[in-house]
């Protein structure tokens, strides 16, 4: 009897164009449908607005118009605009403000125009003129733009802004569709995404090649390269029976409570990609030595073992500000707009309760889904035993692939803060870090190009690449704003739009979006509008500093797809999870996380108040 034929798996399979056929049929219909009204506005508020805005703020400041301006002027201008549109309104945010900052943003600076306009707005703009400039601003932005009032060049340029987000719109649902149903290999999703932004003119061909090499993508592709020189030297195997001696009963379920009561606090101080990176090898060593010539396979193991990786770190973002650059966004919006402040420990006592309830959540739902046939790891650690006995002591390459690994882990916790400090005089960024490690890895003569190219999965480096380019045409475009709006609007008519269901909407949103980008633009999208409906139905009260806690929560509630977050994609890179299997424990749990902060907003939060503010 003949041999039945195996069923492709990941990038074994070719196109499905029965399936394909259906969001390239969409994508078409999108673009050809008529541009809505709102998505009009919104195109000119992102594509003429920062020019307009300038230009009121050379008028409002200097009695000039733009094109009069001297350098400093103009500079003066270009920052407190760049600041309107991060939601810091306050002067005092401003004069936090330096040359990197300006330069981070791409606005031209040098030293002397600089302190000149330092000065200028220190010495002549009072804190109260600063505040009401700056609403007036966002207000000429927002409100009292009229696409029949722009000049000629101004209208072309808007009209660009909304085909921009049309375009953007109609790449959400080819993507999304692609990444579920796994139609085209996902790593040539990826590439699409830039061909689709060329094609329709939405960048250039110059700026998409730049677009795919962002530092979270090298942060991936270094963290897989030291995975796969931790795996060669043996290291995981030490780092994995120091972790797990100590269980009396190594039961599959206590292993994935171990990760999840690890890594999910730490998650919430440190960065959740250098987590998900150095507990990956360890996860998958456990299912390797879990196999027996009785069971060589178990697919459900190795799903559980890595997804539970993933979700630990997602679930732990919220608890601390430094758990991500969501919670920040949304404590930078508070304070800048309505003048409120929320303290590091202040957000530890609100927020640190979602991560303790979500852990055993959490780990039920995966341990209930995942239904694996080997139950116990004990074989597993006693085979560990073994090869690390016969290993010996520690040899030079694996003193080498811990030493550079330690400061690896150094370099990512520190790199920013000892920035911001001085001591280092550029930004490395994790990803710079990570490659580094990779070279030294190299040089240390611990691995050679061939371990890196036959272990690194690089189809996952590419994939996150596209997802990169993905959520920031999202932002940039204003297609993620315009969502927001829309949505909100649309259900202001249902009484959505005060009280507990405006924040479970907002919630809601929030959650979606960030499945499709990074969690801090979804934040900055949703943030500015939930924030302005709070204030304007329960002004001066606890909802509004829930309102800015809940939606940075909410932005990590990416549990839903390989690109919502830099941890899905590395464990994907392990090779034993599908899309659907991020669905499959994503979707309860998403619904599950949005229940969770609103019964903690309506009874914890709601109970302990929020200093003097009166309740909603």
């Amino acid at each position: 009897m003949a041999q039945a034929k195996k069923k492709a798996t990941g990038y074994d399979k070719f196109v499905n164009w029965k399936l394909l056929i259906i969001p390239v049929v969409l994508f078409g219909l999108i673009l050809a449908l008529p541009t809505p009204q709102g998505m009009k506005d919104v195109g000119m508020q992102y594509s003429v607005g920062p020019k307009v805005v300038t230009d009121y703020l050379c008028n409002e400041l200097f009695q000039k118009k733009s094109s009069d301006c001297d350098q400093w002027e103009i500079l003066t201008a270009r920052m407190m605009e760049q600041n309107m549109r991060m939601g810091a309104l306050s002067k005092e945010r401003l004069m936090k403000r330096n040359e990197k900052w300006a330069k981070k943003y791409k606005i031209p600076v040098d030293s002397a125009n600089f302190k000149r306009a330092y000065e200028y707005v220190k010495e002549k703009v009072p804190a109260d003129t600063y505040l009401s400039m700056m609403k007036g601003a966002f207000d000429m932005r927002m409100k009292n733009m009229k696409y029949e009032n722009l000049s000629d060049k101004d209208q072309k340029n808007a009209s660009k802004g909304a085909w921009n987000i049309k375009v953007s719109i109609a790449m959400v649902v080819f993507v999304v569709f692609c990444f579920m149903t796994e139609c085209m290999p996902l790593p040539g999703v990826a590439f699409c995404i830039g061909l689709i932004l060329v094609f329709t003119g939405v960048v250039s061909r110059s700026e998409v090649a730049g677009l795919y090499w962002d530092d979270a993508c090298w942060f991936i592709m270094g963290s897989l390269m030291f995975a796969a020189a931790f795996v060669k030297t043996g290291v995981d195997k030490r780092m994995c029976l120091m972790m797990f001696k100590k269980l009396a009963v190594p039961n599959v379920r206590w292993i994935t409570l171990i990760f999840f009561v690890v890594i999910s606090p730490l998650a919430a101080f440190i960065s959740d990609h250098a987590l998900a990176a150095m507990f990956l090898p360890i996860g998958m060593l456990l299912y390797q030595n879990s196999l027996t010539d009785e069971i060589p396979e178990d697919k459900e193991l190795a799903k559980m073992l890595m997804i539970s990786i993933a979700m630990a770190c997602n679930v732990g973002g919220p608890g601390a500000p430094s758990g991500g650059a969501r919670n920040v966004i949304m404590m930078t919006y508070l304070t800048d707009m309505f003048g409120m402040d929320i303290g590091y420990a202040q957000w530890i006592m609100y927020c640190f309760p979602f991560v303790v309830v979500m852990i055993p959540i959490t780990w039920f739902i995966t341990n209930m889904l995942f239904k694996p046939r080997i139950r116990s790891l004990a074989p597993a650690m006693r085979h560990l035993e073994g090869e690390i006995s016969k290993m010996g002591k520690w040899n030079k390459h694996q003193i080498w692939a811990m030493v550079i690994f330690v400061f690896m882990v150094f370099g990512w916790f520190t790199e920013k803060e000892f920035y911001n400090l001085g001591i280092y005089p550029i930004r490395l960024g994790i990803g710079v870090i990570a490659v580094a490690g990779a070279v030294a890895y190299l040089l240390a003569g611990v691995v050679n190009w061939r371990d890196y190219q036959e272990k690194v999965d690089w189809g996952v480096v590419w994939l996150y690449a596209g997802a990169i380019i993905f959520g920031r045409t999202l932002d940039k475009t204003g297609a993620a704003f315009w969502l927001a709006q829309s949505v909100i609007d649309m259900l202001a008519p249902l009484g959505m739009d005060q009280g507990i269901p405006l924040m479970l909407t907002s919630n809601g949103l929030t959650a979606v979006l960030t499945n499709l980008m990074a969690d801090g633009p979804a934040a900055a999208a949703v943030g500015p509008i939930t924030l302005n409906m709070a204030s304007i139905v329960h002004p001066g009260t606890t909802f509004l500093p829930f309102m800015a806690m809940a939606t940075a929560v909410a932005s990590s509630f990416a549990y839903c797809l390989i690109i919502g977050t830099p941890p899905n994609a590395i464990v994907y890179a392990s090779g034993y999870l599908e899309p659907k299997d991020y669905l499959r424990v994503g979707v309860p749990m998403w619904f599950v996380a949005n229940i969770v902060i609103v019964i903690l907003t309506a009874v914890y939060w709601s109970g302990i108040g929020f200093g003097s503010l009166p309740s909603f």
